[in-house]
């Protein structure tokens, strides 16, 4: 690849990927149907890349040529160079990160295919906050997770603002969307998993007492919106109702620590086998 192409124009349309970042409407529009999303900063680029993603474009601001410098030599698509001003105006936000690209998505495994390979899985309802989305799939990546299955109307995994905090997180750990909710935890059932519904309350059982008796077999673990939790069609398709124990007053965790917290639970109530290790 040649040197990065200078762009000083704010409307030049070989920036469109980039305009509007922070309009989240317009982004869920765009973003699936054009098989786009952004990475963004030198680590999350790097894993995106890693992880089989095509690149579309970069854009760089001029500090972090040097640090991409083997990314930009070996791109086989444009590569755009703006001043920090310039990034701003184009992506709605100052992008203290410097780098951005644009990437391909890839067609999404059917639920089926992940509930065959998996013995701990984390199943989202509703969660529509792209950092909770981001922070949960940055928790069950780190603990040791088999991936996250989505309801229909969850957040987008693949929105900057979950990559980034996620660190890229979602893009190693396997997701899926079940199209039919709440019929489809039907099927996740039907594959021979636990269903196991994460609630703040009082009447359910602590969840470290309710995985000590549930024998290590296959585990879902279902959390929902922040505030809302997870509505009565999921509570009643759980095969049991846990909680996380609670002191001082306080009733409820946010979402993302919640998951962590449970997925801890989960993950040192079943060890990993040898083969589950990296």
């Amino acid at each position: 690849m040649s040197d990065p192409i200078v762009v000083t124009d704010p409307a030049d349309p070989r920036l469109g990927d980039y305009t509007d970042l922070t309009d989240v409407e317009l982004r869920r529009r765009r973003e699936p149907a054009e098989g786009l999303f952004m990475a963004e900063g030198e680590k999350v680029v790097r894993r995106a890349l890693a992880a089989g993603y095509p690149m579309r474009s970069l854009l760089l601001t001029p500090r972090w040529v040097d640090g991409l410098r083997d990314v930009v030599d070996a791109a086989t698509v444009p590569v755009y160079l703006v001043s920090p001003e310039l990034a701003e105006r184009v992506t709605g936000y100052h992008v203290h990160r410097g780098a951005l690209a644009a990437m391909g998505r890839r067609p999404l495994p059917a639920a089926t295919e992940l509930l065959a390979g998996a013995r701990r899985l984390a199943v989202l309802e509703a969660v529509n906050d792209h950092t909770n989305v981001g922070a949960v799939f940055r928790g069950a990546a780190a603990l040791g997770l088999d991936g996250v299955l989505l309801s229909p109307d969850c957040a987008d995994p693949l929105y900057r603002r979950s990559v980034k905090v996620s660190m890229g997180a979602v893009f190693s750990l396997p997701y899926a969307r079940l199209d039919h909710w709440p019929r489809g935890l039907d099927d996740v059932r039907s594959a021979g998993f636990r269903l196991l519904a994460l609630t703040p309350d009082a009447g359910a059982v602590d969840i470290a007492e309710e995985l000590r008796g549930s024998g290590g077999g296959r585990v879902a673990l279902m959390l929902g919106a922040e505030g809302d939790g997870l509505t009565r069609q999921a509570l009643a398709a759980a095969d049991a109702r846990v909680r996380i124990p609670m002191s001082h007053g306080i009733d409820s965790l946010n979402v993302a620590a919640a998951a962590a917290v449970a997925f801890y639970a989960l993950t040192t109530a079943a060890p990993r086998t040898p083969e589950d290790r990296p």
